[in-house]
């Protein structure tokens, strides 16, 4: 504790009206009118962080013993896992998804990227995918989309979820060593807060979903305020904090304006994580976003939902985890039956009446969104397909995503 106390005593508490005065806005080194326009993103999830439910075809291949990118190297061995990979990042995302997705009317794209892209740590992953993020870079500039960077996964695990890099039965990062580490990631990333970049990067999240609820929240504050002044040893860059999940509220006076500036609240929105969730019919699952950006309005800092999607039910495969089940058909272990899964991740299979509660409730968060915070960025892209409540070229190919993205088939202001 006293080495961690030590880590964060040369950096100041500092503390970001959510409105700043459009002088303040003007003066941003970054391409974005944070406070004025509109985020309308979308993750490029499953490309430089695996993500089973995302890409099953490379977990299937590597064999059952997969359940995450750690144990998917431990397995291959380190040269044929980078075989694997090399190939999965060249094609899982290409110039062509920017222009598809600048098409679409989105402007900002949020690529989540492990410390192990810069840091080996002695962990099972292989580097080899920092070049790709200079690669989404030149295709955002040939485009004119817009990158948050999100350092997805620290070492020993923020949250001890698969996406974190490594599967876990609770967090390990938040040690003295765990922290610097990650804070060494920040300082390579932090390059991209560099006036070159500022065209097209507009946001660097520090930390993907630290689960605050396993962790101390003071170790993740302090850490907080030392990735913030690294990024500001750079520029002006606008910084990403993650809620860990708890209400906005928490984090009042922390990072806030005057003593900081441009920091941005992320909060993730999901609705299917939980048996009572599951259990919700469409119009509750809208009444919930409703009650959920309620409390937007006590947090004295910008703020954005930074993963929200259409599912009404965890029952695409894998989303919990391989093998894990799903909540609504009560294979999940501590879930009870709420109806069956078959059809419900195919939008091939939906009838009008499904494509209209999937339309209604993706409306509803667009809607709230953009009324209450600075905007929203979906979950995800794409993925080898059965999971096509979370598959944003999926949605939009089957007429139930707006297009354009101002479109409405059902009236607006579904939360007053």
């Amino acid at each position: 504790m006293k080495l961690l106390q030590l880590l964060f005593s040369v950096v100041a508490v500092v503390s970001a009206l959510p409105y700043p005065e459009s002088s303040q806005i003007e003066s941003r080194g970054v391409s974005f009118a944070w406070g004025s326009q509109k985020v309308k993103g979308v993750s490029l999830g499953g490309w430089l962080v695996l993500e089973g439910w995302i890409t099953p075809s490379l977990y299937t291949a590597a064999g059952p013993s997969v359940i995450d990118e750690w144990t998917f190297t431990q397995k291959l061995g380190k040269v044929e896992a980078l075989k694997r990979l090399k190939n999965h990042w060249n094609t899982w995302v290409t110039l062509a998804d920017f222009q598809k997705i600048q098409k679409a009317g989105f402007n900002v794209v949020r690529i989540p990227i492990g410390y192990w892209a810069y840091a080996d740590f002695g962990g099972q992953y292989v580097q080899g995918s920092a070049p790709y993020m200079d690669n989404a870079i030149t295709w955002a500039r040939q485009t004119g989309l817009k990158i948050i960077i999100d350092l997805h996964g620290a070492p020993k695990s923020q949250n001890g979820w698969e996406h974190s890099g490594h599967t876990l039965p609770r967090p390990g990062w938040g040690d003295a060593q765990s922290v610097a580490w990650t804070l060494q990631v920040l300082t390579s990333i932090s390059k991209y807060a560099k006036p070159q970049y500022q065209d097209v990067v507009v946001a660097i999240e520090l930390l993907n979903e630290p689960l605050l609820s396993s962790l101390d929240p003071n170790t993740v504050r302090n850490f907080y305020t030392s990735g913030y002044n690294l990024i500001r040893r750079v520029s002006d860059t606008p910084v990403l904090l993650h809620d860990g999940f708890w209400d906005p509220a928490y984090w009042n006076g922390f990072l806030s304006w005057p003593a900081a500036y441009n920091v941005i609240l992320d909060h993730h929105e999901y609705q299917v994580f939980d048996s009572y969730l599951n259990s919700m019919s469409p119009a509750q699952h809208r009444s919930q976003v409703c009650s959920s950006t309620k409390a937007f309005a006590d947090s004295d800092k910008w703020q954005v939902v930074g993963e929200w999607s259409a599912a009404l039910t965890d029952c695409a495969p894998w989303v919990n985890g391989r093998f894990a089940g799903h909540r609504f058909d009560g294979s999940f272990p501590g879930s009870w039956y709420i109806g069956s899964c078959a059809g419900r991740s195919d939008v091939r299979t939906w009838s009008q009446a499904m494509k209209n509660d999937y339309r209604m409730y993706i409306e509803a968060q667009m809607d709230s969104y953009e009324a209450k915070t600075q905007g929203w960025i979906f979950w995800n892209f794409k993925t080898e397909g059965g999971a096509d409540e979370w598959d944003l070229y999926k949605l939009l190919g089957a007429g139930v995503f707006p297009q354009p993205l101002s479109a409405r088939a059902f009236p607006r202001n579904v939360c007053r």
